[in-house]
């Protein structure tokens, strides 16, 4: 069709409009209408050249014929079969079977194909290739004459969001960085991971959980440093820097705290699950040191999307990561990537390793831990720190932006594959009077009686932690009990409200080997 709007332009330096050296039918001093040829230029034109219009028309002919012939659902067919080529690599399928294709809607008279590309975030580092291949593959079909691609992202909400609290609902990612000793740079790699995130095109978050030494007040430069109080809804309103939403003890008007572990716990609670938040891509919890009541509590209370552990080469750094790596293996809390900070500096064309070197790899192979990052000693890095603004920020083309970049890649990756996963699921079933479990990445599904998961509670109420007497008895539990709520507990367990008033915390693992209903019991 667009060669034929050719043909009505004579200054169009096209093949077609060359004419013969001799003159052929139009002279130089042949005079031209302000739209073109004349018309009995126009005429003789065509005469002269009738193979090529000829063909010039049937070819337009032809794709107007075929795209008229195209049904929609034939078209629907060839549209999404064009697009399952596309292979997204971090699942290992294609768009399609990842529903990734939305809003399809195909004009048959003209060939035109329009459709929106829903990715999983939209920080996605692919999705320019994503935009581009589709682009391209659906091109290609014969009938298609124009293509519109829009690109997207899910909505900001968690898996579980219905079971959390109202502030967490519309998280989609809660990543936790943590190393479980002090003066690694933790803080360091927990705001230029949330930066790098928001750089990416994603709507961030960073929490600061450490209340006895809150870092963040000093490492950004909000122009608000105050947290404010919505007094109608009761919630806190985050302050912000360049984008990013913050929370910390810091922004309260308190500095650091001083009180004891539940206090802080109770207060951890609050500033996190009673936050607008809003909707939040990823959410970058900054972990206090350590692996007692704060860092359980933030494990129970949030269902974190994975962890990034930070060391340093020492051997002393890799023992207390080490602890930390259990920690969260237990509460069943996935270890995404190392970061070995610290590592080395060049002077004089040498690299040096005043810290040893071997941390960082030996928890990578100790844990089966996919990815390790390394960061050098460098005095900008550890100047934006203290200057307020981060270094991803102040430098974000030098060769420490670059690092965080690829870690910013492989957690958007990670937690891309992991969302994908399919949490246990622990439910009562009040027709069959039994809970129902059904089990992560399987088919499996099984019931068990509400009585003797109560019987099996292994907390302290229930089992002497001394002695190991069971506290107890079999005939304490009546046959009929049956639970009044059940919650997920973190990533872990299931929490299960019981009559008399007993929180009972009911790890996964533990659900797996209780005695199992063979029979269906009969209402």
């Amino acid at each position: 069709m667009q060669l034929l709007q050719t043909l009505n332009f004579p200054n169009v330096t096209s093949p077609l409009l060359r004419l013969p050296s001799n003159g052929g039918i139009l002279s130089p001093s042949s005079r031209r209408s302000s739209t073109g040829f004349q018309t009995h230029e126009r005429h003789m034109f065509c005469l002269q050249y009738r193979p090529v219009c000829s063909s010039v028309f049937a070819k337009a002919a032809s794709v107007e014929a075929e795209t008229s012939s195209v049904s929609k659902a034939t078209a629907e067919k060839d549209v999404l079969s064009a697009l399952s080529q596309i292979i997204d690599p971090d699942f290992g399928t294609d768009i399609v079977s990842c529903g990734f294709v939305k809003d399809l809607h195909i004009s048959e008279a003209i060939g035109e194909v329009s459709f929106q590309l829903e990715l999983t975030t939209p920080a996605c580092p692919i999705k320019d290739m994503f935009e581009q291949k589709a682009n391209e593959v659906v091109a290609e079909l014969p009938w298609v004459t124009k293509v519109n691609v829009t690109m997207s992202a899910q909505p900001a909400r968690h898996g579980l969001a219905g079971q959390l609290p109202k502030g967490l609902q519309t998280i989609s990612n809660i990543i936790a960085v943590s190393s479980c000793k002090g003066g690694v740079g933790k803080s360091t790699v927990a705001v230029n991971l949330a930066y790098t995130l928001a750089g990416m095109g994603a709507r961030v978050g960073i929490f600061d959980a450490d209340v006895y030494g809150p870092s963040l007040p000093t490492m950004v430069s909000p122009e608000n440093r105050l947290l404010e109080m919505n007094p109608e809804k009761k919630t806190i309103v985050p302050t912000e820097y360049l984008g990013v939403k913050l929370v910390s003890f810091g922004f309260a008007g308190q500095g650091r705290a001083i009180m004891r572990g539940p206090m802080v716990s109770g207060v951890i609670n609050q500033l996190l699950t009673t936050t607008e938040w809003g909707e939040l891509d990823y959410l970058v919890i900054d972990m206090p040191p350590g692996t007692g009541d704060i860092q359980l509590t933030l494990c129970q209370v949030v269902p974190l999307t994975a962890a990034v552990i930070v060391t340093t080469p020492q051997k002393l750094a890799f023992i207390d990561v080490a602890k930390g790596v259990r920690m969260f293996s237990k509460l069943k809390v996935p270890c995404v990537a190392v970061v070995e900070n610290m590592c080395h500096f060049d002077a004089d064309g040498k690299r040096y390793y005043p810290f040893g070197r071997g941390s960082g790899t030996q928890v990578v192979q100790q844990f089966g831990i996919p990815h390790l990052f390394d960061l050098p000693i460098r005095p900008t890095l550890s100047a934006s720190g203290d200057s307020g603004m981060p270094e991803v920020v102040a430098d974000p083309q030098g060769d420490v932006s670059k690092t965080f970049q690829e870690l910013g890649v492989c957690v958007v990756k990670q937690c891309a594959k992991i969302r994908q996963q399919v949490s246990t699921a622990v439910t009562y079933d009040k027709s069959l009077g039994a809970i129902r479990v059904k089990v992560s990445d399987s088919e499996e599904e099984f019931l068990l009686h509400p009585a003797t998961v109560r019987r099996n509670d292994g907390s302290a109420q229930s089992v002497d932690e001394w002695t190991g007497e069971q506290k107890l008895q079999y005939a304490d539990v009546p046959e009929d009990i049956e639970p009044e709520d059940i919650r997920p507990m973190g990533n872990y367990a299931v929490s299960i409200t019981w009559p008399d008033g007993f929180n009972q915390i009911a790890p996964y693992d533990q659900l797996q080997t209780i005695e199992r209903l063979v029979e269906v019991p009969k209402i």
